[in-house]
């Protein structure tokens, strides 16, 4: 016979793990102090376990669908261009990070075979790790992004929509594409608290061989992690950046946040 009398210590809560478990908002989404029946966890506690293990494998194992991806990029008005790694199927991608970090040769034919743009930036959309956060995220920031570079004139190359995608890819069809800058919206590798992550990472100069040094990342894109339009200006405010100073990632540090502050209180009478 179970004792249902539960011991809790200080919850833990974050959307959306805080509501299966009943939780207040605002304070962890790590799994600490969970409570205890006797020697176990609650039976609550456990389920939400169960689902959010199971809401990760989905997210890795659940193919894109670009097509719906497009099309929501085509009603902003954007052009879209697909390609794919040299990872053949899903497997492979996940047991070879290194295939997806370069062109199929049919995409790398397909880009070759188009005219450089010379745009200023080119953004790559890749499935990575969670095809959950790239349906849910990619074109909401994608339109942020777009009314931000309206006010700065920035040209952009077509979307470059890729499957088994990893960050580097874009290396090389920023390289093909002529782009001074790149920048990569992927599925972030899911958690047990949160499935949905959307990454961006930008990178001037793209060219085969860049390393992660030399890229800025934006993490945790996502509901209950930073929205779409936060995301927006501060990309938006590190891409200005990269295109004044000539740099990116290690020498290109992120005061976005000090920015808006600066503004705030020019702001006020």
């Amino acid at each position: 016979m179970t004792d249902e009398t539960e011991t809790t210590l200080q919850p833990w809560s974050a959307e959306p793990v805080c509501d299966r478990l009943g939780l207040p908002d605002g304070v962890t989404a790590a799994r600490l102090a969970l409570g205890r029946v006797g020697a176990s966890q609650p039976t609550r506690v456990v389920l939400a376990f169960a689902l959010d293990h199971a809401r990760a494998r989905d997210a890795v194992h659940t193919a894109l669908d670009f097509e719906a991806l497009a099309g929501d990029l085509r009603a902003l008005g954007l052009e879209t261009i697909r390609v794919e790694s040299a990872a053949p199927d899903r497997q492979t991608y996940l047991r070879r990070p290194d295939f997806g970090r370069k062109l199929s040769d049919a995409s790398r034919a397909l880009l070759r075979e188009r005219q450089p743009d010379t745009a200023d930036l080119v953004i790559m959309v890749g499935d990575g790790l969670s095809s959950t956060a790239v349906q849910q995220g990619a074109a909401p920031l994608i339109a942020g992004l777009m009314r931000n570079f309206e006010a700065d004139k920035l040209t952009v190359a077509p979307i470059v929509l890729a499957s088994q995608a990893r960050v580097a890819l874009a290396d090389e069809i920023g390289e093909a594409m002529g782009a001074r800058l790149s920048l990569v919206l992927i599925g972030e590798r899911p958690g047990l608290s949160a499935a949905d992550s959307l990454g961006a990472y930008l990178t001037f100069a793209p060219r085969a061989g860049r390393t992660d040094a030399e890229r800025n990342c934006v993490s945790n894109i996502r509901s209950g992690g930073l929205s779409p339009d936060a995301a927006a200006y501060k990309l938006s405010w590190l891409i200005r950046q990269a295109l004044a100073s000539g740099t990116s990632g290690v020498r290109l540090k992120d005061d976005s946040d000090i920015a808006a502050l600066e503004r705030l209180a020019e702001a006020k009478p």
